[in-house]
């Protein structure tokens, strides 16, 4: 059973029905139905970002997020970390006032900054250990480039890889931008040398990502969390079912 049913999705936020179905049916497809996981959502508001936030690239990310996690977590609100140079907002978005919600937090935020991965990691750390929750987390985590302290980014992965967090990175632009370089090589951090499970997926979402199919999308966002959570359980990081 998923946490919030298609009824409470039709009455508090019927623009996202169909999202919540396809959110479904990827669970279902990837072994996940009935899981309980929180969901958080880290938004790249550095100044390459711009032109995102304005045609509603970022919104229409947040609505997807938002009906995955109804399937997931009862309490119907995602989470949302807004990062570049240091954390510009932690803020949330929820099923009654999905829409516009992105462009209502926006329009409170400073001047956009560099990027730097390392201070949203923290800031999703801090909130999922004095939520004090048991269950697992599904961290999406979109940026359009690199942060620029690499170092303190491969660091915060690999330390968190001990903890039931699993970061799936989302890059916006080109699929064959060098900008993304250095997300692969999270992605391939060694185990266990550097980290002891692997705890971080990436993929492309495209130069203009709302052109990516919501059942691709929902199928990328999952598509490593299963093997995650299997090895998280058999490390004793999740708990078992």
């Amino acid at each position: 059973m998923p946490a919030i049913s298609l009824t409470k999705v039709q009455e508090r936020a019927p623009a996202l029905v169909s999202l919540y179905k396809t959110a479904g049916a990827s669970l279902e497809r990837h072994g996940l139905e009935g899981l309980r996981a929180a969901v958080y959502l880290v938004v790249d508001y550095s100044g390459s970002m711009r032109s995102y936030y304005r045609n509603g690239t970022v919104q229409a990310l947040a609505d997807r997020v938002l009906g995955l996690s109804a399937h997931l977590d009862d309490d119907g609100t995602v989470p949302v970390v807004f990062f570049s140079t240091d954390i510009d907002a932690v803020d949330d978005i929820d099923l009654a006032g999905h829409e516009g919600r992105i462009e209502r937090i926006v329009a409170g935020l400073g001047p956009m900054g560099a990027t730097n991965y390392h201070v949203a990691m923290d800031a999703v750390l801090d909130h999922y250990l004095d939520s004090g929750t048991r269950e697992p987390a599904l961290v999406v985590f979109q940026t359009d480039g690199a942060p620029s302290s690499r170092r303190a980014a491969e660091q915060y992965v690999c330390r968190a890889a001990g903890l039931p967090l699993f970061w799936q990175f989302v890059g916006f632009g080109k699929a064959r931008s060098p900008h993304f370089e250095f997300l692969r090589k999270l992605d391939e951090l060694a185990v266990p040398q550097r980290r002891v499970i692997d705890n971080a997926g990436f993929f492309p979402a495209g130069a203009n990502p709302r052109r990516m199919s919501d059942a691709e999308l929902y199928d990328r966002l999952l598509g490593e969390f299963p093997r995650w959570l299997t090895a998280a359980r058999e490390r004793g990081i999740v708990r078992p079912h």
